[in-house]
């Protein structure tokens, strides 16, 4: 703790001594001297405070509610001064020149800095004091009784405010008034009691406040959590944006700020650096703990006076904002106070804001430099950097944790491999929900396609590989605002290898392959399809994720004419898909065994067009032989006499699982004639005749004829 705040707290108790020791001057003059018993008067009994068991505060002349006071030879008035009439003890004259004294300073007492910040009157700010006495001295209690006619009543009122005070008024009670709209005091009623007579208690928050403890209110502080501090340097693009921030902060109104865009973390450190430089603490807000209905309204007016007692950020998280919570955020944000950032992830309608911020990850060059800066002891780190940043959009925090993270890593590993697969499993709990995983074998090694389909694989993954030297180096990214990204298409009928040649594509770079769930993107509300693709691809970006639509007719299919509202919201998906698509910076693989049923714009999209034939005789007999694991016993097996059957490579996949399960049945190798068996089984299951005689002639081999 700084001097000038030991100094300042000392002074601020100087104040509430001298404003306590003021308030008792005054409610000895208001109470008067005790009445005489008979007992008292010949000196043989006790004498008892006047006003208690007294029948009624009417009784007693100091509590006249209407009646107005002129005290004489007052000095300036700064806070409880008059006297009672007809009476300015030494004591009351005494104690308010003391109080007059206690009030200078720059800055002022608390209970004054309250009371400018929050607009209350003389007479508001007194009834506070009263009400803030009897938290600091419970010996009060005893006077504020006697004061009101009875030992019941220990807790000011407002009768007795009005009567001590000279500058009362009506309306410091009316619910639009400071006192009770801020909750700065609370009223006891039960029954038919009057609210002048009620007794008054001052908010926990407020004393405290008052005696110089200023801290959030825990019912604010329950629904808010710290926005996490950062002492990491932003992006170039990212200090430009908490400039522009300041500017509109720095006006003389509350400042309502949205911040738009995809990434959550960079918008998070943003409004922290942004309130960091303008000397304010932060706190996050999500928006599924905004309040409802009439705890909104609670909530509103003790965070509003927050914002005055203790002037904060406050972040609105709402960047997956549910529509039930609109309504409740464009209230919350109409009625805001201090700085108010709205995190978006795209613009919202009849929302009350100062500015838009619109804020992006930062760019490739950003992101290299920042990979550099993080590996500048490690040898060959542009290499390292202009790879990463080439294959993944990833932000600050992102980058640097990705570094410590493999710098824990074995050593024996290279450490641009532990940055590279770091790199690759950011993004996976994302697309965890939307898409499924494909996890890789290494048998994807042993596609068979024709030479002309397998150089198509090549150049698609020498262009993942090459994008960093094409666009970055040679200043292609400049040039372009889309089709950063490489798009294909896999077409051919099912069972010709699709998927496969897919997972080989993933194998080569390195990089996860996502199926994507049409299940789990595809909704039958408006607009939440469009939403869960634009997270499947936002996040495939991030993470440099490979995205695998199977059977993307249903989803690229043409667009039709319009008869009706729901063909007009699925031309709007599709419209949607082609844009999101173009503007895509990953490897998107589109797979379909109908082709002629694309919209003929995302054909003219695609950078590649993979056709994926029926496999001849050449092509089988190599996935025959390929279709079976080393560990496989197999005997008098004629790879060539099966290549004859007319079969796709994912019929010949399932073949060789069928016969295999039969050997194992059987306690015998794979033969002909189990092979054959199982031949038998997945044409019926194709509904393709058998033709027995082929079948003979097939397993005349290796000397075995029937």
């Amino acid at each position: 703790m700084s001097d000038e705040t030991d100094a300042w707290l000392e002074r601020n108790n100087a104040y509430l001594a001298a404003a306590l020791a003021h308030l008792r001057e005054l409610l000895r003059a208001a109470i008067g001297p005790a009445p005489a018993s008979p007992q008292s008067a010949s000196g043989t009994g006790p004498t008892e405070p006047a006003g208690v068991g007294s029948p009624g505060m009417a009784d007693w002349p100091g509590l006249n509610l209407f009646r107005r006071r002129t005290p004489a030879n007052a000095v300036p008035q700064v806070l409880l001064l008059p006297a009672a009439e007809g009476v300015d003890p030494p004591a009351v004259t005494l104690a308010a020149e003391r109080l007059a004294e206690a009030s200078a300073g720059d800055p002022p007492p608390a209970l004054l800095m309250l009371a400018s910040r929050l607009d209350l009157s003389d007479f508001e700010r007194d009834i506070l004091l009263l009400c803030l006495a009897a938290e600091l001295d419970p010996g009060m209690q005893e006077s504020f009784a006697a004061a009101q006619g009875g030992q019941g009543r220990s807790n000011p009122s407002f009768a007795l405010a009005m009567s001590l005070f000279d500058h009362a008024a009506w309306d410091a009670l009316s619910p639009e008034r400071p006192l009770r709209y801020w909750h700065l005091i609370e009223t006891a009623r039960s029954g038919a009691t009057p609210l002048t007579t009620a007794a008054l208690r001052i908010d926990e928050r407020v004393a405290n406040f008052a005696k110089g403890l200023n801290h959030l209110d825990s019912r604010v502080a329950a629904l808010l959590e710290p926005a996490p501090a950062s002492s990491a340097p932003l992006a170039p693009s990212h200090q430009q944006r908490v400039a522009e921030i300041e500017r509109v902060a720095r006006r003389p109104v509350p400042a309502r700020i949205a911040l738009v865009g995809p990434d959550r973390d960079s918008k998070q450190r943003l409004a922290a650096a942004a309130a960091a430089a303008l000397g304010l603490p932060c706190y996050r807000l999500t928006a599924d703990a905004i309040p409802i209905g009439a705890e909104l309204d609670n909530f509103l007016r003790l965070w509003m006076r927050e914002s005055l007692l203790l002037p904060f950020a406050l972040h609105l998280d709402a960047h997956d904002l549910p529509s039930a919570a609109e309504q409740s955020l464009r209230r919350l944000v109409r009625r805001a106070g201090g700085l108010v950032f709205v995190d978006l992830r795209d613009g919202l309608s009849g929302l009350d804001i100062d500015a838009r911020v619109d804020i992006a990850k930062p760019g490739a060059a950003e992101q290299r430099a920042e990979w550099l800066a993080q590996l500048d002891e490690v040898p060959d780190n542009s290499e390292i950097a202009a790879r990463l940043s080439s294959h993944f959009d990833l932000n600050f925090a992102d980058i640097r944790a990705i570094v410590s993270e493999a710098q824990l890593g074995e050593e024996s590993e290279p450490l641009g491999e532990r940055l590279w697969r770091g790199s690759v499993t950011r993004a996976r709990p994302s697309l965890a929900q939307l898409a499924h995983r494909i996890e890789v074998k290494p048998s994807c090694r042993d596609i068979v396609l024709p030479d002309s389909e397998m150089a198509l694989l090549d150049q698609i993954a020498a262009q993942v590989r090459g994008r960093s030297t094409v666009y970055d180096d040679w200043g292609f990214r400049d040039r372009m605002n889309r089709g950063l990204g490489v798009s294909a298409l896999f077409a051919g009928d099912s069972g010709t290898g699709k998927t496969m040649a897919a997972e080989t594509l993933a194998d080569r770079l390195d990089l996860d392959l996502y199926r994507i769930d049409l299940s789990a993107v595809v909704s039958k509300y408006i607009g939440e399809t469009e939403k869960n693709l634009r997270d499947v691809f936002d996040a495939a970006e991030a993470g440099g994720a490979i995205l695998f639509f199977d059977e993307a007719d249903a989803l690229f299919g043409k667009r039709s004419d319009v008869k009706d509202s729901h063909d007009r919201y699925a031309n709007i998906e599709i419209d949607y898909l082609l844009q999101r698509m173009e503007a895509f910076a990953g490897l998107a693989i589109l797979a379909t065994n109908m082709k002629s049923a694309l919209d003929p714009a995302f054909v003219r999209r695609l950078r590649f067009i993979v056709n994926f034939p029926y496999p001849g005789p050449a092509e089988r007999r190599r996935i025959w032989e390929r279709a079976f694991p080393p560990g496989v016993p197999m005997r008098a097996v004629d790879f060539d006499r099966l290549a004859q059957l007319d079969l796709t490579g994912g019929n010949i996949h399932g073949i060789a699982i069928n016969a295999a399960f039969m050997a194992a049945a059987a306690d015998t190798p794979v033969t002909m004639d189990v092979l054959l068996d199982a031949c038998r089984i997945e044409l019926r299951k194709l509904d393709r005749p058998v033709n027995e005689a082929d079948f003979r002639r097939i397993r005349a081999v290796a000397g075995e004829v029937r």
